[in-house]
């Protein structure tokens, strides 16, 4: 008997995945737990392991379709591999095709016909009185997804709000176009696009910069780094530090730790911090959840993992959910100074950058300090300068004299 493979359930208000790649081709002996294929959301990327041992019968559906949480993937059958038992074209007992939608009235976009976008998307529409049409779908043929609706509200699309134009790339020269290549965006990098045009376009966002020290952080990696990673199993780095400094600053300044929802404000008296994370297919926001409770070893060590997994694309959707402010470290990639864009619907986002010796007066005295420039982007709807200013000076504070965690100054 053939044991189905069905797309699983993948989180809060994620409906639908891209098929990224499959590992198995029918015929090939699988075992239970092994992975079969890698699914691509709006968030993350997720691998369908094998609901039981056998022998991969058939593929329903090839790499870059879109399917919906519980569709058929395919089937295992019993065996022990080597020879396909079935036909990689879709099975008859498959899941019958949606019948088409209505068409749309003239000059309407075409996925956003009637009925075109679901149920669930249509009920939200409803309750929230944001237009699907105002919403870039990333649904299949640009459906507009629940996850899309939810996104749009949380980024503060007003009801009624009419869609912005499209812009249309001019065609390149013959002679260029031949030497181009067009890659499908991935779910993930769409998301990206989308929430950080969303973010632009709906916080008041602005930046403002200070400089650090880092000579008292530098020295206390120097003296302890051998026996913190003798002890903790992991390296002794700078986020630990600036984990625990701009907590010490939310909580002195909560407005940098709020969120606007509607017309209130929603103040968070909890400290999840965002760790943003580069890797081969985007930037990815893990969550240290409640880190105001946690050690600078316990922080580095989830970081670390965090870090790990993020490019090995094991992440959890839950695991990049539920943030009330971010830090971007461009530093590593060797950046001097720059802008972060807000991580919706948080009001603040810290950039570090690269450390690098240059010329400070000291008492009347020139003396070489290893500097580095942060950037606090913010919300200035629910942030004033005179806050932002202040927080930042706050981290800058910690970060000269970290005997201040200590003392909890």
């Amino acid at each position: 008997m053939a044991t189905e493979i069905r797309v699983p359930t993948l989180g809060e208000s994620v409906t639908e995945a891209t098929i990224g790649k499959w590992f198995k081709k029918p015929g090939d002996a699988v075992k239970v737990d092994e992975p079969l294929v890698e699914l691509e959301t709006d968030k993350v990327t997720v691998e369908v392991p094998a609901p039981a041992s056998g022998v991969l019968a058939e593929i329903v559906v090839k790499d870059g379709d879109t399917v919906e949480v519980g569709a058929l993937l395919g089937s295992i059958g019993e065996g022990a591999g080597g020879v396909a038992t079935a036909p990689t074209a879709p099975a008859p007992t498959a899941a019958p095709a949606p019948a088409p939608a209505p068409a749309a009235p003239a000059g309407a976009p075409a996925a956003v016909a009637a009925g075109a976008n679901g149920p669930a998307v249509a009920r939200i529409a409803a309750e929230s009185g944001v237009s699907p049409a105002a919403v870039a779908g990333s649904g299949k043929d640009g459906r507009v997804t629940k996850g899309d609706m939810l996104a749009a509200i949380a980024a503060g699309v007003p009801a009624g709000a009419a869609p912005a134009p499209a812009a249309m790339r001019a065609p390149s020269a013959p002679v260029d176009a031949a030497r181009e290549e067009r890659v499908k965006m991935t779910k993930l990098r769409q998301t990206i696009a989308r929430r950080l045009k969303d973010a632009q376009n709906t916080a008041a966002m602005l930046t403002t910069f200070n400089d650090v020290d880092m000579s008292a952080v530098m020295g206390l990696r120097a003296q302890f780094k051998d026996a913190f990673e003798k002890k903790h199993g992991v390296k002794l780095g700078f986020m630990g530090f600036f984990t625990k400094a701009v907590i010490a600053a939310l909580k002195d300044l909560p407005a940098v730790n709020a969120e606007i929802d509607g017309t209130d404000i929603v103040y968070k008296n909890y400290y999840n911090i965002g760790i943003a994370v580069g890797t081969e297919k985007g930037l990815v926001v893990p969550v240290v959840r409640d880190a105001d409770l946690m050690s600078v070893a316990d922080i580095e060590k989830q970081i670390a993992n965090f870090g790990k997994r993020a490019r090995d694309g094991k992440l959890g959707i839950d695991e990049m959910q539920g943030g009330t402010f971010t830090i971007t470290n461009g530093g590593i990639y060797g950046s001097l100074m720059s802008t972060p864009i807000l991580n919706a619907p948080q009001s603040g986002i810290l950039g570090m950058h690269r450390i690098e010796d240059r010329p400070m007066v000291v008492k009347g005295q020139i003396v070489v300090k290893p500097m580095m420039y942060l950037a606090l982007s913010y919300d200035h709807r629910i942030v004033d300068g005179r806050e932002a200013v202040t927080f930042l000076v706050r981290v800058k504070e910690t970060l000269e004299d970290p005997a201040r965690l200590v003392l909890d100054l």
